[in-house]
C-alpha cells in the first residue's frame, strides 16, 4: 500500500469539501466507531459458516465499510503525526512478549484451547 498517496486522496477529498474544521481526533474516533459498528452489522446475525462465505453483496458491502475504518484510521494517525506501519511493527513486538510461543518451562502455549 502506498501512505503517501492514499493520505494525499484523504487529505484532498476532506480538504475540497471543507471537512478539516471536523477532522480532529475525537471526531475522527467516534466516527471509525460508528463505520467498524457498521461492519460488525453486517455479520451480527450470520453463524460461523455463514460469515465465513459472505453473498457477493455482503461482501462488497464488507469491503466498503473496511474502506471507510481503514479511512478513518489513516486520518486519525494523520492527525497525530502517528507513522502507522511503525505503530504496528512496535505493537506486533509488545504483542510477542505479551503472548510468547512458549512457557517459562520451554512448554509450547496453546491459545485459545479450554483448559
Amino acid at each position: 500500500m502506498n501512505m503517501e498517496k492514499i493520505e494525499t486522496i484523504i487529505k484532498e477529498f476532506s480538504t475540497k469539501r471543507d471537512w478539516e474544521k471536523f477532522h480532529n481526533p475525537k471526531n475522527l474516533s467516534m466516527a471509525l466507531s460508528v463505520e467498524a459498528s457498521e461492519l460488525v452489522e453486517i455479520f451480527q446475525w450470520l453463524d460461523l459458516e455463514q460469515s465465513q462465505n459472505l453473498s457477493s453483496d455482503k461482501k462488497e458491502h464488507a469491503k466498503e465499510e473496511i474502506a471507510d475504518i481503514a479511512v478513518y484510521l489513516i486520518r486519525i494517525c494523520m492527525k497525530l503525526d502517528i507513522n502507522l506501519e511503525e505503530a504496528i511493527i512496535e505493537k506486533m513486538k509488545k504483542n510477542e512478549k505479551k503472548y510468547p510461543l512458549f512457557d517459562k518451562d520451554g512448554n509450547k502455549i496453546e491459545y485459545g484451547k479450554k483448559k
